[in-house]
């Protein structure tokens, strides 16, 4: 362990988030999500809750503010609904460090699914909330 880092951060995803730059997304990934299917780099973060990371991750990981939405989620497909404290709690552990960021964005089931394939990493997590998954764009870590 290490001092100031929280213990929900695992070593690889340390060293995975401190190889990241400018630009590369990075997705939370719900229990119920495809990752090993979309992405080569996965890290295992099960039994860890998506907002419980946020709160871990975000102190650590600045979100890109030379872009409009540096934070993705998942519309409902079709005949389906969103709940919408999972947004809610999310965005309460994002804006303990992020006050002022743009608001989320959300894009279709497979739009997000690209971006997931794209991503530089894809967390599998806990998180069992359905359109749990959240995408987060790294800036550049101020001076």
């Amino acid at each position: 362990m290490l001092k100031g880092i929280s213990p929900l951060i695992s070593p690889g995803l340390l060293k995975m988030m401190a190889s990241m730059g400018h630009g590369d997304e990075l997705v939370l990934a719900d229990a119920h999500f495809p990752g090993e299917s979309l992405n080569k780099t996965i890290i295992r973060a099960d039994g860890l809750r998506i907002p419980d990371l946020l709160e871990a991750i975000l102190p650590l990981f600045e979100l890109d503010s030379y872009i409009a939405h540096p934070i993705v989620m998942m519309a409902a497909v079709a005949d389906d609904k969103l709940d919408p404290e999972v947004e809610k709690t999310y965005l309460e552990k994002i804006h303990m460090t992020n006050p002022g960021v743009q608001p989320v964005i959300r894009i279709n089931r497979y739009d997000f699914y690209d971006r997931a394939s794209k991503a530089f990493a894809v967390v599998m997590t806990g998180e069992t909330v359905k359109y749990g998954n959240i995408l987060l764009v790294k800036g550049v870590t101020p001076v």
